[in-house]
């Protein structure tokens, strides 16, 4: 059997994604936090709050972990938990002051600490491409996802 042309293109996503986490991570630890922990503050940093689903949604946290995470958050004093006022079933997670504050320290330093990868390897216009076709791979899993949930 031929193997296929996209495996190589499978394994070279998964591994950059894998050597991604590893080099991102490295720096989240130094801030006290673990990386989902650093992904729910990066995601609420600058905004009102936002709910359980929408942080799923905006996350890469799946919901069983998302409570955990939050309520490690809020121990440490940089989350809370408040009523909906849109929706009174449902509640919002927020950043504290200090929650914000950390994010406000913390989120520009990471997006430096990553650009040193991107700016020595990739012009703009090489981000471009990139960007476009990890996208249109993604719009591809969608539909295929969406295709299997009719059938």
């Amino acid at each position: 059997m031929n193997k296929p042309a996209f495996l190589p293109v499978l394994r070279e996503l998964a591994e950059g994604y894998q050597a991604f986490e590893r080099y991102s991570a490295r720096h989240i630890r130094q801030f006290g936090l673990t990386p989902p922990q650093f992904d729910i503050v990066a995601t609420l940093g600058n905004t009102q709050g936002l709910t359980f689903r929408q942080l799923g949604e905006q996350t890469l946290i799946t919901k069983g972990t998302l409570t955990g995470v939050v309520d490690r958050l809020e121990k440490q004093g940089l989350a809370v938990r408040v009523d909906n006022p849109a929706d009174g079933r449902s509640q919002k997670v927020c950043l504290t002051v200090e929650g914000q504050a950390l994010f406000e320290r913390i989120f520009p330093a990471h997006l430096t600490y990553l650009a040193r990868v991107f700016d020595n390897r990739f012009d703009e216009q090489q981000l471009l491409v990139l960007r476009r076709l990890l996208h249109d791979l993604r719009q591809g899993f969608s539909q295929a996802n969406e295709t299997e949930d009719k059938a």
